[in-house]
């Protein structure tokens, strides 16, 4: 009987791609396979067929020998044959690709061995809150982060001075267990070595099989200038050990700047509301005020300063990380009214009230209630 075109076996057409390949052989294995069709010697027929067809057109050297030469090219185990088993096709090879489009990792582990024992510690995050003062001139931190290190009694591999980890019996070193259930079959991690493919027969006493143990770890973190809130910083390998000597994880570092007495941060700039007297807001004057380097600057302050005028001081603000540029400083200022005043000072006040004349000496508040006038007179109207 002769045998059936290989892409005819598939539904594709001889310009199909791998993925089209792929795609088809997929669905046919799905519909055609024997746990589907128990007792179907026809289904199992389909199945071996459509198999040795995919193991033929997924190689790009059996395909093109196909193309040229039909069947022909791998009768009397010519171009290494489509398979290994009777009539040309390995039946446990097609189960395996079936697992391998539907279960990767099972495929993988059946062939590759048992799995890695070890895996990569967890990283680890805290949170550092530091002051405005050290994120805009840097600072060396310590801290001390609860952790783990490598089990020293047993070098990190869980067993009993220092034994490497046998190969599981019950899932023999593949990590998953599987189990038929009607059409299907079920794939579980394995209950004995909860997925690790290996166990310890004789585990550590000092880690209790784990292979590492707890320790709070002192470090130094260099809090470089310029950072700002919510900056992460991270060390490497300062996370968890590994489970069974595998590597540490890393630990990342949050940063939090806590609230000035005097300052608020944006971006580079600084900004200070710095209080000034009636007397000097009206005269002018100098006053001193804080900067954020610790030093003092002078800032002149002309006549007849209202509240919310600002000031600027170049240079004085905040450092940029990486950099030797400065962000700016801003004064706000917030002309204060003099409380519990004397006798004689509201007899001063008074008469300043009285000898302006015509002369408008408070330009904000006149025009605002001129304003207020005409909106009320538009309302009568």
């Amino acid at each position: 009987m002769a045998k059936a075109d290989y892409y005819e076996s598939l539904g594709v057409g001889r310009d199909a791609s791998a993925d089209d390949l792929k795609s088809a052989y997929r669905k046919a294995a799905m519909k055609y396979h024997p746990d589907r069709n128990p007792d179907n010697a026809e289904a199992e027929a389909k199945f071996k067929e459509i198999n040795e067809a995919y193991e033929v057109l997924k190689d790009d050297q059996k395909r093109a020998a196909y193309d040229r030469f039909g069947h022909a090219a791998f009768e009397n185990g010519g171009a290494g044959g489509p398979g290994g088993g009777p009539g040309g096709f390995d039946f446990a090879s097609g189960f395996a690709d079936i697992f391998d489009e539907m279960f990767g990792d099972f495929g993988g582990a059946r062939r590759g061995g048992s799995r890695r024992s070890s895996s990569r510690g967890d990283d680890l995050r805290y949170n550092l809150e530091i002051s405005l003062e050290d994120a805009f001139g840097g600072r060396q931190v310590e801290i001390h982060v609860p952790s783990t290190e490598s089990c020293k009694s047993c070098e990190g591999t869980g067993a009993r001075g220092g034994a490497q980890p046998v190969t599981c019996p019950t899932c023999q070193g593949l990590g998953k267990v599987r189990a038929q259930q009607g059409f299907f079959t079920i794939e579980r991690t394995c209950a004995t070595c909860h997925g690790q493919g290996q166990i310890i027969e004789d585990p550590c006493p000092a880690c209790a099989g784990s292979g590492r143990t707890r320790k709070e770890k002192k470090l130094s973190v260099n809090v470089p200038p310029g950072v700002d809130d919510g900056t992460r910083i991270r060390l490497a390998g300062e996370g968890e050990a590994g489970l069974r000597g595998g590597p540490p994880g890393d630990l990342y570092i949050f940063l939090t700047i806590a609230e000035h007495v005097f300052f608020q941060r944006d971006g580079a700039d600084i900004y200070c509301r710095v209080p000034i007297p009636m007397t000097i807001a009206s005269l002018g004057g100098a006053i001193e005020v804080p900067a954020i380097d610790g030093s003092r600057a002078k800032v002149n302050i002309p006549e007849g300063t209202q509240s919310g005028q600002q000031f600027r001081l170049r240079g004085k603000g905040m450092s940029v990380l990486q950099s030797k540029i400065r962000g700016d400083m801003y004064i706000d200022a917030q002309v204060e009214t003099p409380v519990k005043l004397t006798k004689r000072q509201k007899e001063l006040l008074r008469e300043f009230d009285n000898a302006g004349g015509d002369e408008v000496h408070s330009p904000r508040s006149e025009g605002f209630f001129d304003k207020v006038k005409d909106f009320w007179e538009d309302l009568t109207e």
